[in-house]
Order: structure tokens, then sequence, then C-alpha cells
């Protein structure tokens, strides 16, 4: 067990944490936003069943509440770093099929993924602040999250698309309740649970 943090580096995460609730909590307000947008303008049905998309994280865990603080983390990282990549495609595709002829949808989509963005950063920040190494941190841009999907009918990207959406959003919902948790003060240490402790 690693000894407890000092009182300005428990200062530092509840910040961190708080700016990233706030940060998750817009994401996912924009992403519905996007969402209603998006099934419009694709003329899809909003309560269209899709099938778990490759390349997708899913945003439910088994056993969430016995993850410590890094396992949050990490899990949290690597599912933007794959929104990130999955929506740039998005984003491409968009373009290729409208052009500049919704340009609103375009813009909308843009805009979360520079949310997505930062919120990986944010993450980086908060795992740096632990001492822990960030995964794929050294210029590996290139390797960010899945590789690319083989290539797909219209049709099938939209659905593509709408589950992307669809789990990005549950995604900022669970972002939201593991930086509460990692902001929580341990009643033995005072440091965040999971963060001081090993498995």
């Amino acid at each position: 067990m690693a000894a407890a943090e000092s009182p300005s580096t428990a200062l530092r995460r509840r910040d961190l944490c708080s700016r990233g609730i706030r940060l998750a909590g817009k994401m996912r307000a924009d992403v519905v936003d996007l969402l209603d947008a998006y099934v419009e303008q694709q003329g899809l049905d909003a309560s269209a069943s899709v099938a778990a998309v490759e390349g997708v994280p899913l945003a439910a865990v088994e056993r969430w509440d016995e993850q410590t603080g890094t396992q949050r983390l990490l899990e949290n990282l690597a599912a933007y770093r794959a929104f990130r990549a999955l929506l740039a495609q998005m984003l491409e595709e968009q373009r290729e099929q409208l052009g500049e002829a919704d340009a609103g949808l375009g813009r909308a989509l843009a805009a979360v993924l520079l949310q997505v963005s930062a919120f990986a950063y944010h993450l980086e920040e908060l795992l740096r602040l632990e001492s822990r190494g960030v995964p794929g941190e050294e210029g590996d841009e290139e390797e960010d999250g899945p590789p690319p999907p083989p290539r797909l009918s219209l049709f099938e990207q939209k659905l593509r698309g709408l589950g992307v959406l669809r789990e990005l959003a549950q995604w900022a919902v669970r972002s939201v309740r593991d930086l509460r948790q990692l902001a929580k003060p341990s009643p033995a240490t005072g440091a965040a649970p999971g963060l001081a402790e090993s498995p």
C-alpha cells in the first residue's frame, strides 16, 4: 500500500475530477442533441435496434464497484481514444456522402470530436497525477483506437454511426460516475479510492 498522498495532490485530483464531471456532462448533452439530428438527417428510426458495433467499447461493466481508480481511468482513456478514431471516420464519411449539403451535422460531429479529444487529454492528466504511465503516449496517434473497419454500405455506415453515438452517450454517463467515485476521499487515508491502494 502506497503512502497517503499530499493535501495538494488530493486537492488537484478533486479539481481535475470536478472539471472532468462538467466536461462529461456537457459532452453527453451535446451527444444527445447530435444523436437526434443524426437520426433525423440519416432517415433512421430513433428506436432502431443496433447490434454491438466492432470497435465500439461498451460502457457497461460487471462489478463496476470493485474497480480501482486506475482501472476506471485506463478504461475511460481506452474508450475515448477509440471514440476519437470512430468519430473522425464518421466525419470523413459524412463529408463524402453529403459534401456541404448538411454542414450543420458535420459541424456538430466535429464539435463532439473535439470534446472527446479534450476529455481524453483530461484523463491523461489524471493518470499523470497518479504517477501512472499514460498508455500509448509516445506518438502513436496513428494506432489510437480500433483498426479501420471494412468498407460498409451506406446503410451500414448509418447504423454504425447510430451505435457509436449511443454508446458515446452511455460512456459520458459512466465517466461522470467514475470521476465522482475517484473524487471521494477514502475514509482510511484521505486518498481517492483505488488510487493509492494495490489490489
